[in-house]
């Protein structure tokens, strides 16, 4: 099972936001998906259970669960 690690990729990436339990972070680097290995836009990192998005406006999504959170990755 693939694993990503934020803090093994913050040199690459600049936090937009973060409630404490979720954050939101800009890909400045060209920092590949674990998923499709394509570079992502912005990752959503989330510790929350279930959560709600709005319909999408096109963009592709990748989704990866490790043990200690799940990972947005949109493309």
């Amino acid at each position: 099972m693939p694993r990503f690690d934020v803090h093994d990729h913050r040199h690459a990436l600049k936090q937009l936001k973060d409630t404490g339990a979720t954050s939101l972070w800009e890909n400045r680097n060209a920092v590949a998906c674990p998923v499709c290995d394509a570079p992502f836009d912005r990752l959503f990192t989330t510790r929350e259970t279930e959560m709600q998005f709005p319909e999408n406006d096109g963009s592709r999504f990748c989704l990866l669960r490790d043990d200690d959170a799940v990972h947005l990755f949109r493309h």
